[in-house]
């Protein structure tokens, strides 16, 4: 399935999507760390067959949006507003808005400073106060290596982007190597020097329904720290995932998961619509 893809501008800088489907009933996705909306190529299409439309986005730095090499251009808060702007853009009635990681962290921001942007949430492994040791331990060797070996990793992004795209998995650790390493270096440091999620008294008035997906046996993103989201958000429900491999490997459950979410979402703000008229 082929998306139509577009831009518009942020703060004077582009951000690109793509849209899949047609619908009220609207997705909107974004990706994880240092990856970009190509790591949804297989799950838009699965929530297209199932009634839905999708939109998923390259954030800034990430995809074929801008990539400033200035790391205050970067911060989970501006990522949270990307996602509204991406909404106010394409005017779209609340959708549900979600995503991985990054992504994940990125829509409670948004949730947080924009409460009126989307009817639902849907969160698949949050960075929150649990993972904080492991993703100091995990990314500043990445850093310290993205501004020393800046050489090597620019022949390294030459060769992997003459690489076509072919499988899932193959491509979201390509993706990682087909950036250029100054860009990388100022997404990291924007986050890494920000806050990276709303604190938990912002993240308890969070108030619409909300889908999070928990993952065991995962240090940056452990699932203690989505089993406190569920506990925080007033209508959050948890879904296990077998592990960080299933929805990319066996994709069907969790699909059908995340697909009556969204539906009972609209569901339930239709009924009650109605009885308020």
């Amino acid at each position: 399935m082929e998306p139509t893809e577009g831009s518009f501008r942020f703060e004077g800088r582009r951000i690109a999507f793509a849209d899949y489907g047609s619908g009220e009933r609207t997705l909107v996705l974004a990706h994880g760390l240092l990856m970009n909306r190509h790591m949804y190529d297989q799950l838009a299409p699965a929530m297209v067959e199932r009634g839905l439309r999708v939109i998923t986005v390259d954030l800034l730095g990430h995809g074929v949006s801008d990539r400033p090499t200035d790391m205050r251009a970067y911060s989970m808060s501006r990522f949270g507003d990307q996602l509204a702007g991406l909404i106010d853009h394409l005017e779209l009635d609340r959708p549900v808005v979600g995503g991985t990681s990054l992504g994940a962290n990125a829509t409670l921001e948004m949730a947080a400073r924009h409460p009126r942007a989307a009817r639902g949430l849907f969160i698949e492994m949050p960075v929150l106060d649990n993972a904080l040791v492991a993703a100091g331990l995990i990314f500043l060797p990445i850093l310290v290596t993205l501004r020393v070996g800046k050489p090597v990793l620019r022949a390294v992004a030459t060769v992997t982007n003459r690489i076509p795209r072919s499988h899932l998995l193959v491509d979201i650790l390509l993706d990682w190597t087909r950036r250029t390493p100054e860009s990388s270096e100022a997404v990291l440091q924007g986050i890494l020097f920000g806050r990276t999620a709303p604190p938990r008294e912002e993240r308890e008035l969070i108030g619409v329904p909300a889908l999070v997906i928990g993952h065991p046996a995962d240090p940056l993103h452990p699932f203690t720290d989505s089993d406190m989201l569920a506990e925080e958000l007033p209508r959050a429900r948890l879904v296990n995932a077998e592990s960080i491999f299933e929805w990319r490997i066996s994709p069907g459950r969790l699909d059908d998961e995340l697909a009556e979410f969204v539906t009972d979402v609209y569901a339930e703000e239709h009924a009650e619509s109605l009885e308020a008229g």
